[in-house]
């Protein structure tokens, strides 16, 4: 097998959260070119049909699943309606995540604490639960869960802690999988976007346009992420170009986190 030929897909199906916008769209795109099925999840159903019309120009099979996976319930059902068009999953990309509340965290409410922390973490958990026994079985899968610089990180300017806290243990819990189903044939790895041109983040800095400039001041390459720079590296992870590799976690951010 040549190495561009590890790069492909062909064959495998991939199920991706919040997967009709943003970075979730660019990963899709990148699947679909190298040959790979798609299952799309995304809240809004109408985001989901307008990405899979475009998505279907590359040929790929894709199914569609309206569900809010940012609750444990609506991850759990989302992955059992992915799992009942009966094609084995061998991807998996733990996207959906956002920071939604910016309250200083010694008056954060802890009822909104825990939603957001289900948003950004335990549905991931949940996915992962799910789509791994499929994975064991056929003793092949890989998964990947965007995490963030947030992580190891306490953004500058931005008050309220959960997202931080979130994205740190889901970097931590792609460890601990990949320690725990290595021996299953399954490979758990993360990406950690700085911060990207999704359309979030174009309406937050429309709103706090100093923010932006903020952020772009402090990367070394001068610029916020395309969405489509993304795609590569999940591509990679996927697929067995990197059959080696298991608990990464790949730093995707312009050089923020140098300094």
């Amino acid at each position: 097998m040549s190495v561009l030929e590890r790069f492909q897909l062909k064959g495998r199906t991939a199920l991706i959260t919040g997967s009709s916008r943003g970075l979730g769209r660019a990963i899709a795109q990148s699947f679909a070119e190298a040959g790979a099925n798609l299952i799309l999840v995304g809240r809004e159903e109408q985001s989901l049909e307008n990405a899979a019309r475009d998505l279907e120009t590359f040929g790929p099979w894709i199914g569609t699943v309206a569900a809010d996976v940012g609750t444990t319930e609506g991850a759990a059902i989302a992955c059992d309606k992915a799992l009942a068009f009966g094609k084995p999953i061998d991807i998996l990309v733990n996207n959906v995540g956002g920071r939604r509340l910016d309250i200083p965290t010694e008056t954060f409410p802890l009822t909104d604490w825990k939603t957001l922390i289900d948003l950004n973490l335990t549905s991931a958990l949940v996915c992962c639960q799910k789509v791994s026994k499929g994975m064991f079985d056929n003793r092949r899968g890989s998964i990947i869960n965007i995490t963030s610089i947030a992580g190891p990180l306490a953004i500058k300017g931005i008050r309220g802690r959960h997202y931080e806290t979130a994205k740190a243990a889901l970097t931590a819990l792609t460890r601990s999988l990949a320690a725990d189903w290595a021996d299953r044939g399954v490979r758990v790895n993360a990406i950690a976007p700085g911060v990207f041109l999704t359309d979030a983040n174009k309406r937050w800095f429309g709103e706090r346009p100093d923010f932006r400039k903020s952020f772009e001041d402090h990367i070394p390459m001068g610029r916020l992420g395309d969405p489509d720079e993304i795609a590569p590296v999940a591509l990679f992870l996927a697929s067995d170009a990197a059959s080696y590799i298991t608990g990464a976690t790949v730093i995707v951010d312009g050089g923020y986190t140098l300094w």
